[in-house]
């Protein structure tokens, strides 16, 4: 429990019918019935006045109270119901701090909490996804999230571990019981059945994740190959300015869609060429720094110009000053296929796909979409999944990383010590996930991210 007393805007920003100001902690009781001058009874709603310390009235709302520890929080928590103006609520909220309360940093309400085992640090990351989703089934999965979907996966895969591991410690302390590790089914049996388990939650997590923070797609090519008409063809309307003056786009542009629930992040960069000018250079050198933080390259070439697709990549590879940051997937755009004889299709080149498509006309546009959710193992997204993050990602690979590790010590020299010091470092990364075991750098960085009042 905390000593002090929180209090924040919990509504957004801007004008509204309603603005809710939330306090928790040990005085939110007592302060909300000094500003109210109400006594506030547990879960009730009180139709009441809000006062200044002149006893000057500053609003007319509805007051709650929810008392430790059968609160979001955990502790005492007073929310108010005022007018959503935004004059008002800081007024109502610098009344409060007068009453003894302070002001919430991020995440805060949360992060109690967190700490009061009111939620786990997977559910936690589930509210910030689900204020933040940007389609109907991120928000659908970060809902599951919140209700406890993820975390019960991930505990029932600590369970298995657990299990697995105290088996193999029993036996390793009690030697006069004489156990074959390799000999012993019910050693492999659990192997194979955790192993299914990690393979099954890792690929309802990767899903997850693509649906909640998608793919950055950069468009990249040479001037006039059509970069701009292609924004425009993903996008359904006219993001970028289209001309047939080369260099007419001189600076990034973005624009976010969604692919059947998948969302894409879309950036359309300047045109690529050696430039005298000063701003056309500072618009490729921005070009360049987005391409290398790309999920994704869509190289668009003039199909009416270029046969040769991979010569134009090589030589705007070589044209770079640096290596590319990290290998990314580049998928070439053969665009303007309506002034040639190639129709909309996909094609292997070498180690390339290759898809026409005319972004003026919109041909080949649907083979596209398919392509960049088949390219990174998207299905349509379902009731079933849930909502991960990278982080939740990267700890389940090494949770199984060290599994398998410990499986392969078993395999190959019988040692069971081995195994069991695996077993417990796979525990601990899953034990991440949830906040079963996190560090305080780790929670500083995760709470950091959300917005003041939740």
């Amino acid at each position: 429990m905390h000593m002090d007393t929180i209090a924040a805007i919990a509504t957004a920003p801007g004008a509204g019918g309603i603005g809710i100001i939330r306090l928790s902690g040990p005085d939110a009781h007592s302060i909300g019935k000094a500003i109210t001058t109400v006594a506030l009874t547990p879960r009730h709603a009180h139709f009441c006045r809000f006062y200044d310390a002149t006893g000057f009235v500053l609003d007319t709302g509805i007051s709650l109270f929810f008392p430790a520890p059968n609160s979001f929080t955990g502790e005492c928590v007073v929310e108010l119901q005022a007018h959503g103006g935004p004059i008002i609520l800081d007024m109502l909220l610098r009344e409060l701090c007068n009453h003894g309360a302070r002001q919430a940093l991020p995440g805060e309400f949360s992060h109690r909490a967190y700490l009061n085992n009111k939620i786990d640090l997977a559910q936690a990351e589930a509210i910030a996804d689900l204020i933040n989703s940007t389609t109907e089934q991120a928000a659908l999965n970060a809902s599951r999230s919140l209700q406890g979907v993820f975390s019960d996966k991930i505990e029932g895969l600590i369970r298995l571990v657990t299990s697995l591991r105290v088996y193999v410690e029993a036996a390793i302390d009690f030697p006069e019981e004489e156990i074959d590790f390799l000999k012993n089914g019910q050693i492999s049996d659990q192997l194979q059945a955790i192993i299914k388990q990690f393979d099954d939650v890792m690929r309802e997590a990767k899903q997850g994740a693509l649906v909640q923070e998608g793919m950055k797609l950069v468009i990249a090519g040479r001037p006039n190959a059509g970069k701009s008409s292609l924004l425009n063809a993903l996008s359904g309307h006219d993001t970028a300015i289209v001309t047939a003056i080369e260099g007419t786009t001189r600076d990034v542009l973005r624009e976010h869609i969604q692919i059947d629930g998948l969302p894409i992040h879309i950036v359309d960069t300047a045109g690529l060429r050696n430039s005298d000018n000063e701003i056309e250079q500072e618009g490729i050198r921005r070009a360049w720094t987005e391409i290398d933080s790309a999920d994704r390259i869509l190289l668009v070439v003039d199909g009416n110009t270029h046969s040769d697709v991979n010569a134009v990549l090589e030589q705007l590879w070589q044209e770079k000053n640096t290596p590319l940051d990290r290998k990314i997937p580049v998928t070439i755009i053969r665009n303007k296929c309506d002034l040639t004889d190639k129709a909309p299709a996909v094609e292997l080149l070498l180690d390339n796909t290759v898809i026409n498509v005319s972004a003026k006309s919109g041909a080949g546009i649907d083979l596209l979409k398919t392509h960049l959710k088949t390219c990174i193992g998207y299905t349509d997204g379902g009731l079933g999944s849930f909502s991960a993050r990278r982080r939740h990602l990267q700890a389940l690979e090494l949770a199984r990383g060290f599994f398998l590790k410990g499986q392969k010590q078993l395999i190959e020299s019988g040692a069971g010590e081995l195994l069991a010091e695996d077993l417990r470092l796979c525990q601990n990364s899953l034990g991440d996930i949830t906040g079963a075991i996190s560090s305080d750098d780790l929670l500083g960085t995760i709470f950091s991210s959300f917005c003041i009042g939740k």
